[in-house]
């Protein structure tokens, strides 16, 4: 730059108001510090505080919250991910909501399993079992809670409007919608299936025209899949 330039603007500069060429004021803290109020459907157990502040999570709280979100069949209990503690505060904020009733967070995969196969929908590799979900009722705005939860894509939102819950975690972005339509044409599409399902003379299930037998797995799944079908259908 010229000599003489840049001292007529260094002038020029030192010359002006304050004012005029101060930083503008940093932008005011967000506050950090995170609370719930939850309640547990099985164990009747409250917790009600903090458990994050301007240093992040709060240690000795989350430990306290993993007890909170145990096995409630089991007694076994494992670190929670944070993550899904935070989701779930923020739904909970996004929509006015105060406080939630927890229905189930961390899961043993005996419980899992136990689950598995007796409810439609559980996942074998499900995030419960690694507390990374959380599943909750609400006293009220449910339904916009879910939406609302959708709409932040921070992971798993599974919406339970016949049983009244949401089901929130940390894994991968994906919804979906279990409503318990459409069951009764669950089984009577799958009675149809194994009406036109040959038969061996060893009483093996026979796949398709070509009649190539079903693996262990396959036929295994497909007796589960009605088994859990007629279950549903028959609570209804």
């Amino acid at each position: 730059m010229d000599r003489r330039l840049f001292l007529a603007l260094a002038g020029g500069i030192l010359a002006s108001p304050r004012g005029s060429w101060a930083a503008p004021p940093a932008a005011p803290r967000l506050p950090t510090s995170r609370r719930l109020k939850l309640a547990n459907a099985h164990t009747g157990e409250t917790f009600d505080g903090s458990y994050r502040n301007d240093a992040g999570p709060i240690p000795a709280v989350m430990d306290e919250l993993s007890v909170f979100l145990r096995d409630h069949h089991s007694g076994e209990k494992m670190p929670i991910d944070v993550g899904v503690i935070d989701f779930l505060a923020c739904v909970l904020e996004s929509v006015g909501q105060t406080g939630a009733t927890v229905l189930s967070a961390y899961r043993t995969p005996e419980t899992n399993a136990m689950l598995a196969r007796t409810t439609f929908g559980v996942a074998d590799n499900s995030q419960h079992l690694y507390g990374r979900a959380i599943d909750v009722h609400l006293p009220a705005k449910i339904e916009e809670a879910m939406q609302a939860a959708r709409n932040m894509k921070r992971g798993g939102v599974g919406w339970y409007p016949q049983s009244h819950f949401v089901h929130l975690d940390c894994g991968p972005v994906r919804n979906w919608t279990l409503d318990g339509r459409g069951f009764d044409h669950m089984v009577v599409d799958l009675r149809q299936l194994v009406a036109g399902l040959k038969i061996s003379p060893r009483g093996e299930l026979l796949a398709g025209h070509a009649h190539r037998p079903l693996s262990v797995r396959q036929r295994l799944a497909f007796h589960r899949m009605i088994a859990k079908a007629e279950f549903l259908a028959a609570r209804r």
